[in-house]
């Protein structure tokens, strides 16, 4: 493979083909213009051809030149955001959100476009999960996961008190007057939460004779949830995910016992003048909306 040429080649290069002037590159970049014009000289010997038209008044690039600035260009872009992830310096109006994937959609999503309204010089950059170990979490600003509170070092802010109930489909739920009717429906729940049909239904104040059926399961609540909205059977769920879903008459809850729920979403962000501008801006706003619910 072919040595590629010394970046400073290709910065005077990027510069000089932005401005079309080797003496506004120069400028730029703290150099003298004879030693822009020598760089770009250099570079063009190596690669074998002419990158700029040199007239009178200003330089013209060539069809090679135009061919290869776009090229240059994102090469140096994607150095600078590489290095500005392991240096771990961030834009002020740059938000990493690292958020569970059933809270995104069925509580951030709806909400969203009220933060972006409050906040337009917020940019974004979202990552969904669906439990806390799936990723890497350095490089995030704020991080709403799910849990119990803890993880490893790191403590969060619990942002709301749900309780979990069984919901379906409008059309399932008149076919259900009482426990035993549930139990005559699919059911549906998630691995690995603490509580599941089990808890709820020995928890439930009645009995039935009606011998519990299978419980399918999924790894989350954005799966099941869309399962109950098709009619499936009767999904396990809980306040965060299926309010919205309830008021929208998606979802109804067929019974209205409900199990107080021992797990919870956290907000993980740093406290005070650690947090940047967008991140604190997304915590205030974050905490508010939860606050006025609906």
């Amino acid at each position: 493979m072919k040595r590629l040429p010394p970046l400073n080649w290709l910065r005077a290069f990027e510069a000089s083909a932005r401005a079309l002037s080797f003496t506004a590159a120069a400028q730029e970049l703290n150099m003298t213009q004879s030693a822009v014009s020598q760089q770009i000289k250099s570079l063009e010997n190596a690669i074998g051809r002419p990158l700029f038209v040199r007239r009178v008044r200003g330089l013209e690039l060539t069809d090679a030149g135009r061919g290869y600035l776009p090229t240059v260009q994102a090469a140096f872009a994607m150095l600078e955001e590489s290095t500005r992830v392991l240096t771990g310096r961030k834009e002020p109006d740059m938000l990493e959100l690292h958020v569970n994937l059933s809270f995104a959609r069925y509580w951030l999503s709806p909400r969203l476009g009220r933060f972006m309204d409050q906040y337009p010089w917020v940019q974004l950059n979202v990552v969904t999960s669906i439990w806390p170990e799936e990723r890497q979490s350095d490089s995030a600003d704020v991080e709403i996961v799910f849990g119990q509170g803890k993880w490893e070092s790191r403590v969060g802010k619990r942002l709301a008190q749900d309780s979990i109930f069984p919901v379906c489909s409008p059309e399932v739920g008149a076919r259900i007057q009482r426990l035993d009717d549930l139990l005559r429906q699919r059911l549906f729940d998630l691995p690995g939460t603490l509580q599941s049909w089990d808890s709820w239904l020995e928890a439930y104040p009645a009995k039935s004779r009606v011998a519990r059926p299978l419980v399918h399961r999924t790894s989350t609540w954005a799966l099941s949830l869309e399962w109950a909205q098709n009619g499936l059977g009767v999904v396990l769920a809980h306040d965060t995910v299926a309010n919205d879903l309830i008021r929208t008459g998606r979802l109804v809850r067929p019974l209205a016992f409900a199990l107080p729920m021992k797990e919870a979403y956290y907000l993980i962000a740093p406290e005070g003048n650690q947090a940047h501008p967008a991140a604190q801006a997304f915590k205030t706003w974050l905490l508010q909306e939860m606050e006025a619910k609906p």
